[in-house]
């Protein structure tokens, strides 16, 4: 059952693109959360999935969902599987979604929940999100659901000219902000955009750039 209540209250909050919200409409986040999560899947809060990840509130997911200005032909890169459901919210808006896991218990639990669902236009990798995709970019629009302390240079590196990254950076014990990278020409510096304080899991990994 797909959750149009949960779109309709999005949109009251402020989210206007309506191909995200119809996105949201279609899945249900149900499916996506541990067992005992289940009848806490329709509160507008993030839910614990397990070995210390969460599953992002549906609001956030909607913002950096329509911060990317998603069309439908673009190649994105995700950089944090978890259970799948920002996944499946990509799947439903690009043409092809190449998602990378560095924690194996949740990899594969969530390629086979998407997979169930029918999805044929995600790619799955189980390893460094922080190092990218180097074989499959460059990219139209990267998104993680992990905070880096700072911008990593292999994503911003795999990102096409005029592309958009939406990403959390800063410590996990002080404010993060999500950002809105987008990758100028050659030779150009990239446009930061601040979005909204957020709290997101560290991104860990070798390309990070040393504290």
């Amino acid at each position: 059952m797909g959750d149009w209540g949960r779109a309709e209250y999005l949109a009251r909050q402020g989210i206007r693109d309506r191909r995200v919200l119809a996105a949201i409409a279609n899945l249900s986040r149900a499916d996506f959360v541990p067992a005992g999560e289940r009848d806490a899947a329709y509160q507008d809060a993030p839910l614990p999935i397990g070995h210390g990840q969460t599953i992002s509130q549906p609001y956030v997911v909607a913002l950096m969902t329509e911060a990317m200005r998603l069309r439908g032909c673009e190649r994105v890169l995700e950089i944090g599987t978890g259970s799948g459901y920002q996944t499946a919210v990509l799947a439903l808006l690009a043409r092809e979604v190449f998602t990378v896991e560095i924690v194996r218990e949740l990899a594969r639990p969530a390629r086979r929940l998407l997979h169930r669902l029918g999805f044929t236009n995600v790619f799955f990798r189980e390893g460094d999100g922080s190092l990218g995709w180097p074989e499959a970019a460059p990219f139209d629009a990267i998104i993680a659901t992990a905070a880096p302390e700072d911008i990593p240079r292999p994503l911003l590196s795999q990102l096409k000219p005029g592309g958009r990254m939406v990403i959390p950076v800063g410590a996990v014990n002080e404010t993060q902000e999500l950002l809105r990278i987008r990758r100028g020409q050659p030779g150009t510096l990239p446009q930061v955009e601040r979005l909204l304080p957020v709290r997101f899991v560290p991104m860990t990994g070798q390309g990070l750039s040393p504290g």
